[in-house]
C-alpha cells in the first residue's frame, strides 16, 4: 500500500476579535521583508514529499490447497509433519524440512532423520500430535480420496494443507503451493521453470521420430496392465510425444489410471520400447527381466531390440512430485538413444 504524505501549509488569519492591540506600535517594513524572505528560503529547502512503500507482513497468510480448501498460514512452518512421499518431497523442494513423515518415506536421504508416523494410508494420529507439530501436510490424492480418513486429519487442533500429484500440471500447483505457505515464491518459480524446460527438452529430442512405448506393471497373478493417459507416467509419455497405444483404452484392472492388457493386444500394439515398472521390493525380479522371457513376447520390437526398460518405482509410480524433472530426463535420455 502506498502512503503519500503531504505537507500542509496553515496560515493564521487575525482580527480585533482575536484579542489583539489594534493600537500596538506597526511591524518594522524591513524587518517583515526580512522574516518573509527567510520563511520562503526555508519552504523553498524543504524537501517534497515522496511516496514510501509499507511493507505488507508475510504472515499470516491465507493459502487454497489442492482439495479447494483456505487455509490460515500464521508463520513460516518450522515443524512440520508430512504424511506421505508425495507431500514430503514438495515440502523440501521449496527449502522446509520435516520432524515427522510416513512410513515409506526414502527421499530425500534428510528426511529418514524424521519421525516415522506410520504409513502415509494408516498414520498414527497420536504419534502426529506428539510431535506437536505447527503444520501437516497430507496427501490430496491418498488422504483426499479417503472420507474417514481425510475427515480426521481435517478435524486436528493443527493447520493441514492437502497436496499430491495426479499428473504433470498436479506438480506444478503443488510446487506452488508450498512456496505460498513457506514465503518461497522465487524458489518454487525456480523449480517449475526449470520442469518446464526439462519439458521441452524431452519434446525436441522426439522431434521428426515416431515412437511407441507401453508402461507396464503387472500384479501378483502375474496379469499385466498398461499405463493409460489419465496415470501419472501415462501423461507425461503423452506430454512429450509418445505415441502409446494404451492411452484410452476403458479402465479395467485394480490399479486407477491402469488398463488390463491381454498378450495378444501387447502383440498387436508391438512398440518401439517397453516400460516396466515393479512395485514389488528387491529381491524380487524386474519385470523388465521377466517380460523377455515369455515365449510369446521374444518376438516383440521392444524385446528383439533390448528396449525393455525400468523405471524408478517412486519417481513414475510411488511418488510423484517435484522429481517430475528426474522423470523427464529419463524419458528424453532413453527416446534421445
Amino acid at each position: 500500500m502506498l502512503l503519500v504524505a503531504g505537507a500542509v501549509l496553515v496560515g493564521a488569519c487575525t482580527s480585533d476579535d482575536d484579542g489583539v492591540d489594534a493600537t500596538a506600535a506597526p511591524i518594522d517594513a524591513p524587518a517583515a521583508a526580512t522574516a518573509t524572505s527567510e520563511a520562503t528560503a526555508a519552504a523553498t529547502d524543504t524537501p517534497a514529499p515522496t511516496a514510501e512503500t509499507t511493507e505488507v507482513p508475510a504472515f499470516p497468510r491465507t493459502v487454497t490447497d489442492m482439495l479447494g480448501r483456505e487455509v490460515v498460514i500464521e508463520s513460516v512452518p518450522l515443524k512440520v509433519v508430512a504424511i506421505s512421499p508425495s507431500a514430503v518431497e514438495y515440502v523440501y523442494a521449496v527449502g522446509g524440512e520435516i520432524v515427522g513423515r510416513s512410513a515409506s518415506v526414502a527421499y530425500p536421504a534428510a528426511a529418514a532423520q524424521a519421525e516415522d508416523v506410520g504409513s502415509a494410508y494408516q498414520p498414527s494420529i497420536e504419534s502426529i500430535l506428539a510431535l506437536e507439530p505447527d503444520l501437516i501436510v497430507a496427501d490430496s490424492v491418498i488422504h483426499g480420496s479417503q472420507p474417514q480418513l481425510r475427515a480426521t486429519i481435517e478435524g486436528l487442533p493443527v493447520p493441514v494443507i492437502f497436496a499430491g500429484a495426479e499428473s504433470y500440471d498436479d506438480v506444478l500447483v503443488g510446487i506452488t503451493l508450498l512456496g505460498e505457505v513457506y514465503d518461497a515464491a522465487d524458489v518454487a518459480a525456480a523449480l517449475i521453470k526449470e520442469i518446464e524446460a526439462a519439458l521441452v527438452a524431452a519434446r525436441a529430442a522426439l522431434e521428426g521420430t515416431e515412437v511407441s512405448a507401453v508402461a507396464l506393471i503387472a500384479d501378483r497373478d502375474q496379469s499385466l496392465y498398461g499405463a493409460k493417459s489419465s496415470s501419472f507416467v501415462g501423461g507425461l509419455m503423452e506430454r512429450v510425444g509418445i505415441l502409446n497405444p494404451a492411452a484410452y483404452q476403458p479402465d479395467a484392472g485394480p490399479f486407477p489410471g491402469y488398463t488390463l492388457l491381454a498378450p495378444e493386444l501387447l502383440l498387436q500394439y508391438d512398440p518401439t520400447l517397453i516400460f516396466t515398472i515393479t512395485p514389488a521390493p528387491e529381491p524380487a525380479p524386474r519385470l523388465n527381466t521377466l517380460i523377455p522371457q515369455i515365449p510369446p513376447f521374444r518376438g516383440l520390437s521392444a524385446v528383439t531390440s533390448e528396449r525393455v526398460i525400468e523405471l524408478d518405482l517412486e519417481v513414475f509410480l510411488q511418488a510423484p512430485g517435484p522429481r517430475v524433472l528426474d522423470a523427464l530426463n529419463a524419458l528424453r535420455e532413453i527416446v534421445a538413444e
